[in-house]
């Protein structure tokens, strides 16, 4: 006869496997609803953006499949239930008056204790409402303070716009969580979410013209962003918008927010579902946003035009430029957002009426920080990513 003890041991071993392989099969559900990567080859997904727009071939067709997309990537994204919304406790310094512009070093808490750290650009004059822009960054070394966010921002701000720069989850200061945590899309959303909280608690800005922009994992959110928030008002997302690539980081595409059941979308589709507000596709001819003018640009373009806002959205291509930010894809995006924004253009245009982003002063990466030894983090910042999600309300 098996002895008791045997049987509790061999009864555990049971239940072990059992959970293991519940939280298994819960796993492999998960990742079979995720769309990360190259998903399709190009004509692949010419024939599935065709085969989604048959399905939507008129205006409220349309607008119930857009908010089906809007939920789903809440859900997707675990964003559906959120934390009251904690005070930002602004820790601002080193206010630097450029030509005509300003810059400081900026955090606040998204979550107590847990700090969003960025750049704040302003435009000198700033006596009456102005525009707001958020500049999340993408995948690159320096993110907020590599060249081009610095000509972004401060072109941006000297044309008359409060523009806020800060560091991607886990990139810079943003501390501590890595940046390929699982859950890194939930929480770096969450946080662009807080940032446009901020941008609206300094008092100055219009609440009715608030745009964003950025390139590669930073155009991920900026079209995310745009799709879940109703107070973004004009969407820039540069060198991303595929509809064969995904996004191949947990933070654009780790979690299920293309694929739930019978719903499924791409990142076209969530991009075309900030419509009719004003939309620019930039593109170029050195990455998977190569196909956008024939491929992407016209499906964005019908959806539009179907909501008679066919006015609202461009496409910048550029067939011979690479995955960056680079000059023209900036200029660009001014001429852009200065129609949309109401923004001053000719505060940045030479003699001749050309954008010049000469007026811009380049700091190094030690003078953009927020925390040094003259400025410590506070002594109530959390310093265990678990506890960062908890305060977001995920267990680990």
């Amino acid at each position: 006869m098996i002895g008791a003890r045997t049987m509790l041991a061999a009864l555990t071993v049971c239940l072990s496997v059992g959970c293991i392989t519940t939280v298994a099969r819960a796993v492999a559900e998960e990742e079979a609803t995720l769309r990360q990567g190259h998903v399709y080859v190009e004509e692949e997904a010419r024939d599935v953006l065709s085969k989604m727009a048959a399905k939507n071939r008129d205006a409220p067709g349309w607008k119930q499949h857009a908010a089906a997309i809007r939920k789903n990537i809440l859900r997707g994204a675990r964003l559906e239930q959120l934390p009251p919304p904690c005070p930002l406790k602004p820790f601002r310094h080193s206010r630097r008056e450029m030509d005509g512009y300003s810059v400081e070093n900026i955090a606040f808490e998204a979550l107590p204790g847990f700090h969003v750290t960025g750049n704040l650009y302003l435009p000198l004059d700033t006596d009456k409402p102005i525009a707001g822009v958020l500049t999340p960054h993408g995948h690159w070394e320096n993110g907020r303070s590599r060249e081009s966010k610095q000509y972004l921002s401060a072109a941006m701000a000297r044309m008359g716009a409060a523009v806020f720069a800060w560091d991607m989850l886990g990139y810079g200061e943003s501390k501590p969580c890595e940046h390929k945590h699982a859950q890194a899309l939930r929480l770096q959303t969450y946080c662009s979410m807080r940032a446009v909280d901020f941008l609206l608690s300094l008092g100055i800005v219009d609440e009715h013209r608030i745009g964003i922009t950025e390139a590669s994992g930073g155009g991920t959110q900026t079209f995310v962003l745009s799709a879940i928030d109703p107070r973004i008002d004009v969407s820039a997302p540069v060198v991303q918008v595929s509809a064969h690539f995904y996004g191949g980081c947990v933070c654009e595409s780790g979690m299920p927010i293309h694929v739930h059941g019978d719903h499924k979308t791409n990142n076209v589709e969530i991009a075309a579902s900030f419509a009719p507000k004003p939309l620019l596709l930039v593109s170029v001819g050195g990455d998977w946003t190569t196909n956008t003018p024939r491929v992407e640009f016209p499906c964005v373009k019908r959806i539009y035009r179907m909501l008679g806002a066919e006015n609202n959205v461009e496409n910048a291509h550029f067939p011979k430029e690479e995955h960056n930010y680079g000059p023209s894809k900036r200029q660009a995006v001014y001429r852009f957002l200065a129609k949309h924004l109401g923004l001053n253009l000719a505060s940045f245009q030479n003699e001749e009426g050309a954008i010049d982003e000469s007026y811009v002063t380049l700091l190094k990466t030690e003078e953009l920080a927020v925390f040094d030894k003259s400025h410590p983090r506070p002594p109530h910042s959390v310093s265990d990513c678990a506890e960062v999600f908890k305060l977001l309300g995920v267990k680990e």
